[in-house]
C-alpha cells in the first residue's frame, strides 16, 4: 500500500499535492473535533456513573479516543510541515526562476558586449590602417612639396629626356603579342615640335609624381597611388583651377592608374575629361591633344571597340602630322597603332598601307638597323601571313634574318633572297 502510494505521489504535481494535503489537514481537524466531542461526553458520563464496570469500558474507549487524538494531532503537524515545505519549495522555485531571468539578462548583456568590443576592434584595425596610408601619403606629399621650390631652378630637360617622360603617358597600346609589342617604344621628338610652337612643357613636380605613381602602380599598391594623385588633383585644381593643363596632365596619370586596375569606365571618363581641357587651353591640333586622343584609341582598344578607338587615333595621326610632318617618327608610331585597330577589324588593306608608310618612315629617318624597322617588317609580314600572302611575307622574313646576321656576324655572302 505504502508503495502504491508513493507512486500515486509521483504522479502528482505538485499543485495536485498541496491541494490534497489541505484537504487532509481539514479532514483531519473535522476529526479531531469529533474526537474531542466524544472525549468530552465521556468524561462526563464517568464523572455521573462512578460504577466500576460501566467506568471501566468508558475509560477504555477514552483511552482509544486519546490515541486518536493523538495520531490525529501527529497528522495535523506532518500536513504542517509539508504545507510549510511546500511553500519554501515554492520560494525557492520563484527565486530559481527569478535567478535563471538574470543569468539570461547577463549573458545577453554579455553578447552585446563582445558583440560591442569585436565592432570596436574592426574599427580600431580600420583607423590604423587609415593611419599608416595617411602618413604615407604625408610623407610623398612633403616630399613633392620639398623639391616644388626647385621647379623654377630645374633646367629643362633634353629632347631626348622630355620625350621619354611624355609619351610614358602616351603609349599605352597593349603588348599582347608580338604585333603589339613594339607600341610601347617611345620616340623623342613630340615635345620638342611643342617647344617650337611655344607648347605646354609639363612641370618637373609632375614628371616626379608620375615616375612616384608608376612606381607604387607597378607594385600593386593602388591604395597609395591613387590617393597620392587624387591629392596633387585636387591642390592643382585649387591652385590653378579645373581648366588647367596641368590638370589635364594630372588627370591622365590617374587615368593609367585606373587602367592597370581595369576600371576602364573611370579611366575613360578622365581622359576625356582632359581631352576637352587640353582643346581649351592649348588648341586642337596640340601635340599633347594627339596624345590623349592616342590614349583614349589605346583605352578603347583594350576594351575591343576597335571601330570607337579607330577615329581618335586617325585625328592624332592627323595633328601629327600636321605639327611634326609626315615623314616624322611619332607619325609613324602612330601608324602602327592605327594599322593594329584595322588589323583587329580585319580592314588588311589598310593596315598594308599603314605599316608600308611606317616602315618608309624608320628607314629613312632612324636607319635600316633601327630596331623598329624590324618590328614593322615583323607586324607587315604577319599581315601578309594572315591573308595568305606567303611569298611577301616570306620575303620579309628572309630581310629581317639577312639584317640581324650581318648586324652580329658581318656581311653575308651568297645567301638565297
Amino acid at each position: 500500500a505504502e508503495g502504491n502510494l508513493m507512486k500515486v505521489v509521483n504522479m502528482l504535481s505538485p499543485e495536485e499535492i498541496l491541494c490534497s494535503t489541505q484537504q487532509v489537514i481539514a479532514g483531519l481537524e473535522a476529526l479531531r473535533g469529533e474526537n474531542r466531542s466524544l472525549l468530552e461526553s465521556l468524561q462526563g458520563v464517568m464523572e455521573n456513573h462512578p460504577a466500576p464496570q460501566s467506568g471501566s469500558v468508558e475509560q477504555e474507549k477514552s483511552s482509544i479516543i486519546c490515541q486518536s487524538l493523538e495520531r490525529i494531532e501527529l497528522g495535523l503537524s506532518e500536513a504542517q510541515v509539508m504545507m510549510a515545505l511546500s511553500a519554501h519549495l515554492g520560494s525557492l522555485e520563484a527565486e530559481k526562476q527569478k535567478l535563471r531571468a538574470q543569468v539570461r539578462r547577463l549573458c545577453q548583456e554579455n553578447q552585446w558586449l563582445r558583440d560591442e568590443l569585436a565592432s570596436a576592434q574592426q574599427r580600431l584595425q580600420e583607423r590604423e590602417q587609415d593611419m599608416v596610408t595617411l602618413e604615407e601619403q604625408n610623407r610623398h606629399l612633403q616630399f613633392m612639396l620639398s623639391i616644388r621650390k626647385y621647379d623654377q631652378e630645374e633646367p629643362q630637360l633634353d629632347d631626348k629626356n622630355t620625350s621619354s617622360n611624355k609619351e610614358s603617358l602616351d603609349d599605352l597600346f597593349p603588348a599582347e603579342d608580338e604585333e603589339q609589342s613594339q607600341m610601347s617604344q617611345p620616340h623623342h621628338s613630340s615635345a620638342a615640335a611643342a617647344a617650337q610652337q611655344g607648347g605646354y612643357e609639363i612641370p618637373a613636380r609632375l614628371r616626379t609624381l608620375h615616375n612616384l605613381v608608376i612606381q607604387y602602380a607597378s607594385q600593386g599598391r593602388y591604395e597609395v597611388a591613387v590617393p597620392l594623385c587624387k591629392q596633387a588633383l585636387e591642390d592643382l585644381e585649387k591652385s590653378s583651377g579645373h581648366i588647367h593643363p596641368d590638370v589635364a596632365t594630372m588627370l591622365n596619370i590617374l587615368a593609367l592608374v585606373y587602367r592597370d586596375q581595369n576600371k576602364y569606365k573611370e579611366a575613360a571618363n578622365l581622359l576625356n575629361d582632359a581631352l576637352t581641357i587640353r582643346e581649351k587651353t592649348l588648341g586642337m591640333d596640340h601635340p599633347a591633344v594627339a596624345a590623349t586622343l592616342n590614349n583614349l584609341a589605346v583605352l578603347y582598344g583594350k576594351r575591343g571597340k576597335y571601330k570607337e578607338a579607330e577615329p581618335l587615333c586617325k585625328r592624332a595621326l592627323e595633328i601629327r602630322e600636321k605639327v611634326l610632318g609626315t615623314d616624322h617618327p611619332d607619325v609613324a608610331k602612330q601608324l602602327n597603332n592605327l594599322a593594329l585597330l584595322c588589323q583587329n577589324q580585319g580592314k588588311y588593306q589598310e593596315v598594308e598601307l599603314y605599316y608600308e608608310r611606317a616602315l618608309h618612315i624608320y628607314q629613312s629617318k632612324l636607319g635600316p638597323d633601327d630596331a623598329n624597322v624590324a618590328k614593322t617588317k615583323n607586324n607587315l609580314a604577319s599581315c601578309y601571313l594572315k591573308q595568305g600572302k606567303y611569298r611577301q611575307a616570306e620575303s620579309l622574313y628572309k630581310e629581317i634574318l639577312t639584317r640581324a646576321h650581318e648586324k652580329e656576324f658581318g656581311s653575308v655572302e651568297g645567301m638565297k633572297q
